[in-house]
């Protein structure tokens, strides 16, 4: 294991390689990766046609993999079971891939990854039962690991999750949402999987419980500093590299840290605009173009990154603990690119 860990380091140090951290640990993980690969793709078959057509669909489109990658990171870091990685790191892809079905259901959406939704190809009855079904098997991989541990640690999170999103629809178009909440929801919503991501890697490598805390506050306070970048992107990205239309959270009446922070030095006829847009959600095609001019007045999407840079921080405290090396190299820098992405 050692060895195999110093040739993939070697690797990844050569000059010119490794274009961004999501590359580097690629790179250094990449037989491991190509095997989390092969068994997404098997687990996800059925006798049902429509069950891997649709989740291919999904799965086919891209994405970063950043969460299986964190898991396959957070156990080879620490010299651990790597086929067992493999099933878990699956797992946790097969959660996210669910939530996205979900989600894109909930939130009627267009796009992602650059193409039409799997809701609106394959309608929304689809899409929630190939959620469902995912679901079913990310917990058939947890169940087959065998650890009550990680079981705990990964239901725990789905749980959670799914919290997060009937939180996010309790709160959906009420300019009241304060930044509390906001976070509350986001760290329901997206930081808990990072979280447990990361947290499974030094339980299956038997690595001790402050390891594993460190790992988890590692993956949470990222997974927060993430999901505050992707709603600041959401105003400010390029719509080609965003992969869906610029602008979807302001559409769907989503209170995010930039609105969030627009609204608390609004004056009143500020707060009707907002009121009008996010609540009743009654927009014209110029609406769009006068919210990021307040985002512009009020410094929003400034001190949305700002915050996110805290929660940064915050990951990279957690991580000085870990193993030096390439890898803790790798989960450092990836820090700062989910707070510094064009996409």
């Amino acid at each position: 294991m050692k060895n195999a860990h110093k040739n993939q380091t070697d690797r990844a140090s050569e000059p010119g390689k490794a274009q961004n951290p999501v590359d580097g640990l690629g790179r250094l993980l990449d037989a491991d990766m190509r095997a989390v690969n092969a068994l997404i793709l098997k687990r996800m078959d059925s006798d049902v046609p429509l069950i891997p057509q649709l989740a291919t669909y999904l799965i086919a489109a891209g994405g970063k993999r950043i969460r299986p990658l964190l898991t396959l990171a957070a156990t080879q870091i620490y010299n651990g079971d790597m086929p067992r990685a493999h099933g878990l790191a699956s797992c946790v892809e097969f959660i996210h891939t669910a939530t996205l079905l979900h989600d894109d259901v909930v939130d009627e959406s267009l796009e992602r990854r650059g193409q039409e939704t799997a809701n609106l190809v394959f309608g929304n009855q689809a899409s929630v039962l190939v959620g469902d079904f995912l679901f079913a098997r990310a917990f058939q991989l947890m169940t087959a690991d065998g650890s009550l541990d990680v079981l705990r640690i990964l239901s725990n999170a789905s749980a959670v999750i799914a919290e997060g999103e009937v939180m996010q629809l309790s709160l959906a178009n009420n300019i009241e949402t304060s930044l509390e909440q906001y976070l509350e929801v986001i760290t329901a919503k997206t930081a808990a999987l990072f979280a447990a991501a990361c947290e499974i890697g030094p339980i299956i490598a038997g690595a001790g419980p402050e390891a594993a805390r460190a790992m988890a506050a590692y993956g949470l306070n990222m997974g927060i500093a993430f999901q505050i970048a992707d709603d600041a992107l959401d105003y400010m990205a390029a719509r080609e590299k965003l992969g869906k239309t610029v602008g979807d959270d302001f559409r769907e009446g989503k209170m995010t840290a930039p609105v969030i922070y627009a609204l608390q030095d609004s004056d009143a006829e500020e707060r009707i605009f907002w009121e009008r847009c996010m609540a009743r959600r009654e927009q014209s095609e110029a609406d769009l173009q006068t919210a990021q001019a307040l985002f512009e007045k009020y410094d929003s999407i400034t001190r949305a990154m700002t915050l996110a840079r805290i929660y940064g921080d915050r990951a990279a405290e957690a991580l000085a603990g870990a193993p030096a090396g390439a890898l803790r190299d790798c989960l450092h820098n990836l820090i700062d690119y989910t707070i510094n992405r064009e996409y």
